[in-house]
């Protein structure tokens, strides 16, 4: 009986509207452009892109529509998923100080807002999830940002690992994705984008598309070595 290939690999993604400082968020233009992108320069075999979701530039107010968007992923309601596939959020997010782009390591259960967000929320010294107890708690993506990292750059892109994804939304999106996450058991990475002044819109959309490949590409090698082993167990037992 021959054996079966590795599960597919869904990816969903997420940008931001505009927010103070910021009247234009290049991660609303990458995601709401990347389905049509990827479809005129494809895909690897094996991923499919999901749901391309563009959210308010809020905390505590967005919270339901935030969950009902990661609960999406699982229902298969606004994609092309299913249980057996692998899920994947990769959550785009801008730094309008920044040079290069960013894969983030982690999210920290601190909601201090330096400015109020989009529905007037300005918090200090919260919780972001309250059972997971005090400010310091720590979540970390399970994917592996370094050597995604490494990827994208043998490719020439301007990319760096970050271990402070702020205070502001981003973190407060990527910590609640990264709960969300361990308990439904998928993935998820958040990843800080430049202003289009700094890296411009075309070079922007082929990173994004790069990096659900270099995702994609991780999630099958480790698939494969599952299977690898699994043949090799079945081979002596």
């Amino acid at each position: 009986m021959g054996s079966e290939g590795p599960a597919a690999v869904t990816i969903h993604v997420t940008g931001f509207k505009k927010f103070h400082g910021v009247s234009e968020n290049p991660t609303e233009t990458i995601v709401s452009n990347l389905k049509e992108y990827t479809r005129k320069k494809g895909l690897p075999n094996g991923v499919i892109l999901g749901s391309c979701s563009v959210l308010e530039t809020a905390g505590q107010g967005a919270l339901t529509p935030l969950h009902q968007t990661l609960q999406s992923a699982l229902t298969g309601k606004d994609s092309q998923s299913s249980c057996s596939e692998k899920i994947i959020w990769v959550h785009f997010g801008v730094n309008s100080g920044a040079s290069r782009f960013a894969i983030e390591h982690q999210a920290v259960n601190e909601a201090t807002f330096r400015c109020p967000d989009e529905m007037g929320w300005k918090p200090q010294r919260i919780p972001i999830v309250p059972a997971d107890g005090g400010i310091s708690r720590v979540r970390k993506t399970s994917l592996p940002v370094e050597e995604i990292t490494k990827v994208l750059a043998k490719k020439g892109y301007d990319v760096m690992t970050s271990d402070d994804a702020g205070r502001f939304v981003c973190n407060y999106v990527y910590y609640q994705s990264l709960h969300f996450a361990e308990q439904n058991g998928i993935k998820s990475l958040f990843v800080h984008v430049p202003l289009f002044l700094t890296i411009d819109e075309e070079t922007q959309m082929k990173f994004a598309a790069s990096l659900l490949e270099a995702k994609c590409d991780d999630t099958r090698k480790k698939a494969n070595g599952v299977q690898k082993k699994k043949e090799k167990e079945t081979e002596t037992g």
